[in-house]
């Protein structure tokens, strides 16, 4: 299964934890906060692929939270979580820009039923083709051909070049520092040569992918970070 990456906005820390097992167990990246300021805040840095959002938080509304983040354009599914099983609040969660909503305490088969329909309506193709194929932006990446094509046209990797994209495939939308890459495209720790050589690598694989490698729309740079995939 391509890695989604799950935001957790929940202020209850044995719920969070439940939540985070469960989607770790799953296959899923996930990160929790236990503010809506501060899962806001997380959601414009990173981009994850869908928000779960307790309605009570120590700081104010989920609802209000949920308003701020379609406000700041973020277009991820959010999935509300709540002890109150009132119509009007379930109302106004989707009102609010919710995709969709799950009154507590829940069982964890059906959440993770819910939050898979919601990627599969927003990810489609990606979210359906299992661990065998992705997309990101025209190109198709086979990994049991170990190939990538744009069209039906293939392009040449290197076996570097391709673990370095997989790597940013599993994790799309995360922005990646150099020490991160080099630990887990080439195994060691990192050090100021090897995250030098990531740049390098990091051209040679955007003059493979990139329509425009002089401008990149799908491998971009995150000033003081390092690097992030996008779909382009």
């Amino acid at each position: 299964m391509p890695q989604f990456h799950i935001l957790v906005v929940e202020d209850d820390p044995a719920v969070a934890q439940s939540l985070l097992s469960a989607l770790t167990r799953e296959g899923y990246a996930a990160t929790h906060h236990a503010t809506g300021e501060a899962g806001l805040r997380f959601a414009q840095k990173a981009a994850p692929h869908l928000i779960l959002l307790d309605v009570r938080l120590p700081d104010g509304s989920g609802f209000d939270v949920c308003r701020q983040m379609r406000q700041h354009g973020l277009r991820q599914p959010i999935i509300m979580l709540t002890a109150q099983q009132e119509e009007m609040d379930k109302v106004l969660g989707l009102e609010m820009g919710a995709d969709d909503y799950i009154t507590k305490p829940f069982g964890l088969r059906e959440l993770l039923s819910r939050l898979r329909a919601q990627l599969r309506r927003a990810y489609g193709e990606l979210a359906a083709a299992g661990a065998n194929v992705w997309f990101v932006g025209d190109l198709r990446i086979d990994l049991t051909r170990n190939q990538v094509l744009r069209g039906e046209a293939p392009l040449t990797l290197t076996p570097t070049e391709f673990k370095l994209l997989v790597y940013f495939v599993r994790h799309r939308q995360q922005a990646l520092t150099r020490a991160q890459i080099v630990e887990a495209v080439w195994g060691y720790t990192a050090d100021l040569e090897s995250e030098r050589a990531v740049n390098v690598y990091i051209r040679r694989l955007r003059e493979k992918i990139e329509p425009d490698p002089a401008r990149p729309s799908l491998l971009l740079t995150v000033p003081g970070v390092g690097y992030r995939l996008v779909d382009g």
